[in-house]
């Protein structure tokens, strides 16, 4: 296992916590350590448990030491990315790091032949990576379509494989090594009967670690939705920013004075918002001449990007941002945690609406002004 993947941005690891129990011995050989320090490493808890400094005048570095039993362990060699996974289920494992292979139980050597899988995937998309920067400007933007569609077709069966380890493996320990990355691929009904089985994996500390993430994760959007929900039918508060010349101005100078507002938070590197543009252009296009304004609060740290930003996106309306990126005083104020995100101020300054985007926000326009 990689401790950083090109793909974990999509599907990243949230291995965390830590093993309780019995205890049990393990038995590490490892092969091609070259002389480097080779750790046995608690996945769940990062800690090191057991380190070694390989002799290049031999070929078998011998690790062994007590960890909890069923204990999700790696080693590791030092300056090596490479995890290799094991479960401490008291049998003897051998390690060649040249190929990052396990001979070992077969619960083991089945967990490294997913994680390898995994990683000849991983592979193929870092080639076609590779391959596509290797390109001109010009060949890039005529293949871009082809690069895509290439893409496409790696990432699913990246994670057909992660699906094929849950569905596979209800018998096992296996899922439990693969919590996280099966957590972000599997539809919510499914999520929740993987985490709620009667399967050995599912009690497994590594298995717990991320479902209590997951729960403290949805906690707090839960505790954010809620807070933004508090200020609908609210006056708006007042923040101060600067224009695009670099002159301050307040929110409370274009809301509450006896206009429909519409105040969008988004920045110029921020790919669905850009996606989002043409319609706001479009609402403001069409409802600016009744008397709808559009503030814009950007969550840029770069000046020229953001200008050009509202250039290139055809944006003419008020535009402000402190250049703070997601430390903007608009980010605190509002409680904006991702964006686009956005409020709809009547003429009193009273917020009536959050995050319209798409039809949402032409249909309560259209209910605002009519058509």
């Amino acid at each position: 296992m990689k401790k950083l993947s090109i793909l974990s941005a999509l599907v990243p690891m949230l291995l965390l916590g830590a093993c309780t129990g019995s205890q049990a011995k393990f038995d590490v050989t490892v092969l091609n350590a070259e002389g480097n320090t080779v750790n046995v490493i608690d996945v769940n808890s990062g800690e090191t448990i057991a380190s070694l400094a390989g002799d290049v005048e031999k070929a078998e570095l011998p690790i062994s030491g007590k960890a909890d039993k069923d204990a999700l362990l790696a080693v590791q060699a030092e300056g090596d990315a490479w995890q290799n996974m094991f479960f401490n289920d008291g049998t003897p494992v051998t390690v060649n790091l040249a190929d990052h292979s396990l001979k070992g139980s077969s619960l083991n050597e089945k967990l490294t032949a997913y994680d390898l899988d995994l990683d000849a995937i991983d592979k193929d998309y870092e080639k076609l990576m590779e391959e596509y920067r290797a390109l001109t400007p010009e060949e890039q933007k005529f293949n871009i379509n082809s690069f895509n569609n290439r893409a496409e077709s790696i990432s699913s069966a990246y994670l057909k494989k992660i699906k094929e380890i849950a569905k596979d493996n209800t018998d096992n320990l296996i899922p439990a090594a693969f919590a996280g990355l099966i957590s972000q691929v599997l539809e919510e009904d499914e999520a929740e009967a993987f985490f709620a089985a009667d399967a050995p994996y599912a009690k497994h500390p590594a298995t717990l670690a991320v479902k209590a993430q997951i729960d403290e994760q949805n906690a707090r959007q839960a505790a954010n939705e809620a807070a933004k929900q508090e200020a609908i039918g609210k006056k708006f508060t007042d923040l101060e920013e600067p224009d695009v010349d670099g002159n301050m101005h307040k929110l409370s100078e274009y809301l509450g004075k006896g206009k429909w507002v519409y105040v969008d938070f988004w920045a110029s590197w921020c790919g669905p918002c850009r996606d989002e543009m043409p319609n706001v252009v479009a609402a403001y296009e069409k409802y600016h001449p009744k008397g709808l304004e559009i503030v814009g609060l950007s969550f840029d740290k770069d000046k020229e990007a953001w200008v050009n930003g509202i250039k290139k996106l055809k944006m003419p309306w008020i535009h402000l941002s402190d250049l703070k990126g997601w430390q903007t005083v608009a980010s605190d104020t509002y409680n904006v945690k991702a964006i686009p995100a956005s409020l709809l101020v009547d003429p009193e300054g009273i917020i009536v609406a959050r995050d319209l985007r798409g039809e949402a926000l032409g249909a309560k326009l259209a209910e605002v002004f009519g058509e």
